[in-house]
């Protein structure tokens, strides 16, 4: 706060108020003694505080032999934002506070000066000078400082002239890392163990973190050039230079429907200096990689990406890695071929089959389908319950810097950003909460996938054994391989079904038009572009209605979430219409007064319960005909048409899911704990059912309406809640089910578990079981046990359980390794720092070598502290890992073994070698 002096009045606030009042800082002696010789700084002098901003007379030292007058500073905590001749400081305080305030909650140095100004004198009349500029260069140097003096630049020859290449940056403790905290026989791991030494990374761009081009590097230039999480800039073998060779390449193409990559390309450019930044961070734990970050030019391109993954695995050999990513399907394809293209130092030296490409959980289902079953982690062998998608959430830590750092020049931003990356590094580097909750989780959670798989295998393998056999087989040969034929996977149906999206396809490919040079061209908008547009809008109302209906006393958070989804409702449905103006123009004419208010959008109705006015809801066909554009009526019909079929084959699929999940229940649990246990699983399952069901309502009807009655219905008949049966439910009993699963009573039927009686080992009532339609429409036999289709069902359901069950075990046994490693890291730098702490620098003062060895202590001892802690904190679940790995099969294991050494012997000695494992 400033301070006041009294005037005989009252108390007045005045700039200089504690100059005034005779105070004087003696810097170099002890406090109340004055230098005889001391010197004057500026009259200007400013120091900023967590108390606000105060002008200060100061006296330098000036006997023989005092220190510079920057070290005099420096000994009080007070940071000089110039080397001779100082007039502005800044105290230890203040820049720790801003630095975290800056890196936490991304406060500008603007508002943070601005609310010491405040602090200092509130109204603004006599506010103090403006020093914003020396603030950020203390600010800077502060930064620089710190970072090489926390990786021990200090404590090696040469200092920050020999500063390696990603040094400054903090590394991930759980990650493997060779001399770190490896075990010394770690190379030695059995082929079924070795995922426990996978390196797991992401990769990813993020265009919010533009920049202007408002400077030069001339003028602001970076400092550390590929010291810490940016990639090494200058140099021939640097990235501008990689970048300049691949000036004209094309932006990445992607086939999924994530669209960013585009998006980012189409907005206002002119300008920026970079377009965004592409980053890789390790994915399991969130950690930036170093020299893993780069600027982008020109939206997201393979050489941006190719140089900062092969930067980040710089210098680092592992075995088997890992990498996630987008759009990895398309981006793995010549990333071989393109990486001979850079330093040869740069270049992998692993096998081209150890290096694994994964699309991210999320970012997979848009993909195609051939994508699905390669990329996925679930399918991958050794990865866990591993997702992908932390670089995600990486990026929205960082992105409240981006208004701050837009109009920055490059050294501010880069050490701007590199403070921030490396305050995420840093609160997330012990990972002492993380680690041990997602250890109980997944205990918990593969105990029930592993009891339920046991119970899956008995009950098949009693009369399938040989089939559970292959598919296990088949499993493992899967996960073996990378980019496998999708058509290969287990986990795939095989059925071919016309869906909606087929039908779509292809009336777009009718919908092309010709130009007078035989070049085909798309329509901006089409009527298939409107109906499709219809489709989604039902489908929203639908989901919308079921859950509000679901809900019985919704919270306030859930009302505010209906709400939310209304509003966006009602967002689509003002566009809708006014296509709907193009595509029915007539429409108006044959509605009703109160339809037409519905229309414009007037009434109370709610966004769910407005009626969209579809051609299919014009009941008379003339009137239809005259209110829709030519053609308009057969696109509905058509698309129509798919979404029945597709929404079929949902019901089929889940009623198969539903079979052999009730049979297993019922042959292989007693007792009313035990038959509850599935409940769940069947809960989920009948929900879905009942969704695929009201689906094929609609779509039958509006189908009906449109072409009336006809040959169709052989194929898409009334659906009746009786009909919803699998092969072998009796109608009398899905009769009796369905009676409770009305709309009407909607929330009390996904709630109610389900209790489907099986025909197989129930003898009353088995000469009188029926099949339903919806299996006949397909061609299934009757005979369930040896329908190709059950048969399919049971052989992807089994194969999915298997990899689910081994997942768990994988990431519960990684998940116990990470802990180990980062207890590991942790000993392994405390031994180092000791070692410091005894060495000596040649030339060193004694002053400068006790500081060393005094901070070099203080690092070993915090390290050995966080050790002890974590074993005595981790030890209850370690315990607990140790019980649920403890008397594993080890069927997996065993089958890789015979895999992998069954070409390579006779088959003899192979066939001695698998009694020998079976003993």
């Amino acid at each position: 706060m400033c301070a006041q002096k009294w005037d005989g009045k009252h108390f007045v606030r005045t700039r200089r108020g504690l100059s005034e009042l005779g105070l004087r800082v003696q810097l170099g002696h002890p406090p109340g003694v004055v230098c005889p010789r001391r010197k004057s700084a500026s009259v200007d002098f400013v120091l900023y505080d967590t108390t606000g901003v105060h002008e200060l007379a100061v006296d330098f030292c000036g006997c023989e032999g005092a220190p510079e007058r920057r070290q005099q500073l420096m000994r009080v905590c007070w940071w000089p934002a110039t080397v001779k001749e100082p007039n502005t400081c800044a105290t230890f305080a203040v820049i720790k506070l801003f630095q975290i305030l800056n890196c936490l909650g991304k406060l500008s140095a603007y508002d943070f000066l601005r609310g010491l100004e405040m602090i200092t004198n509130h109204d603004g009349l006599d506010k103090p000078p403006d020093r914003r500029k020396p603030f950020m260069h203390i600010m800077r140097e502060w930064r620089e400082v710190k970072r090489h003096k926390r990786s021990k630049t200090g404590h090696t020859e040469g200092g920050v002239r020999a500063t390696a290449q990603g040094a400054l940056a903090l590394k991930c403790r759980a990650c493997p890392q060779p001399g770190w905290n490896l075990p010394a026989d770690w190379e030695d791991t059995p082929i079924f163990y070795r995922y426990l030494y996978f390196l797991f990374l992401a990769q990813d761009a993020n265009f919010r973190l533009t920049n202007r081009n408002v400077s030069s590097e001339e003028a602001d230039p970076i400092l550390g050039d590929g010291f810490g999480y940016f990639t090494k800039r200058e140099g021939e073998d640097g990235y501008k230079a990689h970048i300049a060779k691949h000036a004209s390449e094309q932006e990445i193409s992607s086939c999924s429907g994530f669209q960013a990559m585009f998006l980012a390309n189409m907005k206002k450019v002119k300008g920026l200096r970079t377009t965004g930044i592409g980053g890789v961070t390790c994915s399991r734990h969130n950690m930036w990689r170093p020299n893993g970050l780069g600027d982008l030019q020109v939206g997201e391109r393979y050489c941006n990406l190719d140089f900062l993954l092969l930067s980040a695995l710089l210098t680092f050999a592992m075995w088997y890695i890992v990498v996630s990513y987008d759009i990895a399907c398309q981006y793995s394809k010549k990333f071989w071929e393109r990486m001979e293209k850079l330093p040869k130092h740069m270049q992998l030296t692993i096998k081209e089959e150890n290096l694994w490409w994964k699309v991210p959980n999320f970012h997979l289902p848009p993909h195609k389908w051939p994508c699905h079953s390669p990329f996925s982690f679930h399918y991958m062998f050794g990865a866990g319950m591993s997702h992908g998608e932390g670089v995600e959430q990486n990026w929205s830590f960082s992105n409240g810097a981006a208004a701050s750092t837009k109009l920055m020049g490059p050294g501010g931003r880069a050490a701007t950003l590199e403070d921030i990356f490396g305050f995420h590094n840093y609160d997330r580097i012990y990972v002492d909460r993380v680690l041990p909750k997602r250890l109980a989780v997944n205990i918990k959670e593969g105990g029930k996938h592993r009891a339920a798989l046991l119970a899956f295998t008995e009950g098949l393998e009693a009369t399938r054994a040989n089939e559970v056999r292959e598919w296990r087989e088949w499993v493992l040969r899967w996960e073996s391989k990378q980019h496998s034929d999708p058509k290969e996977s287990p986990f795939e149906y095989k059925e071919a079904v016309t869906t909606l999206r087929d039908i779509q396809l292809k009336i777009a490919e009718e919908e092309l038009i010709l130009t007078e040079d035989g070049v085909e061209v798309e329509q901006e908008t089409t009527p298939s572009t409107f109906i499709v547009m219809g489709l989604s809008l039902e489908d929203a109302q639908r989901r919308l209605e079921i859950d509000v209906k679901a809900v019985q006393h919704p919270t306030a958070s859930q009302k505010l979430g209906f709400t939310k989804r209304r509003t966006a409702l009602v967002k689509r449905i003002h566009k809708f219409r006014q296509l709907q103006l193009v595509y029915m123009p007539a429409l108006r004419g044959f509605l009703s007064d109160r339809e037409r208010q519905v229309l414009d959008g007037n009434g109370e109705q709610l966004a769910e319960a407005t009626r969209l006015f579809m051609p299919s809801e014009i009941v008379n066909d003339g009137n239809r005909r005259r209110a829709c554009a030519g053609g308009l009526v057969e696109v509905e019909a058509r698309m129509r048409e798919g979404e029945a079929a597709e929404a079929l084959e949902v019901v089929r699929q889940g009623l198969r899911s539903r079979t052999m999940t009730n049979r297993f229940r019922i042959k292989n649990y007693t007792g009313q704990g035990a038959l509850t246990r599935g409940q769940g699983i069947l809960r989920q399952i009948n929900i879905k059912i009942h969704l695929a069901k009201i689906h094929y309502r609609y779509a039958r009807a509006a189908l009906l309406v449109l072409r009336g009655h006809g040959v169709w219905e052989d194929r898409l008949k009334v659906l009746k809640d009786e009909d919803v049966r699998a092969l072998n439910e009796r109608a009398l009993v899905a009769e009796e089910e369905a009676r409770g699963e009305r709309l009407d009573d909607l929330a009390a039927a996904l709630a109610r578990p389900a209790g489907i009686a099986v025909a197989e080992g129930i003898a009353a009532g088995e000469g009188t079981t029926t099949l339903s339609w919806i299996w006949h429409v397909v061609g299934v036999r009757k005979e369930d046990d040896d329908d190709p289709k059950l048969h399919e069902a049971l052989r992807v359901e089994w194969c999915k359980a298997f990899a689910r069950s081994r997942r768990f075990e994988e990431e519960v046994r990684l998940l116990r390794e990470e802990m180990r490693r980062t207890v590991a890291f942790a000993r392994t730098a405390a031994d180092q720092w000791d070692a410091l702490a005894e060495a000596e620098l040649e030339g060193a003062s004694r002053e400068l070598t006790e500081g060393r060895q005094a901070y070099a202590a203080e690092q070993a001892s915090r390290e050995r502290r966080t050790c002890a802690f974590l074993e005595r904190k981790w030890a209850p679940i370690l315990a607990k890992a140790d019980d649920h790995l403890e008397g594993l099969d080890g069927v997996g294991e065993q089958v890789m073994i015979e895999m992998e050494v069954g070409d390579e012997l006779a088959p003899e000695d192979e066939e001695a070698l698998l009694e020998g494992e079976e003993d």
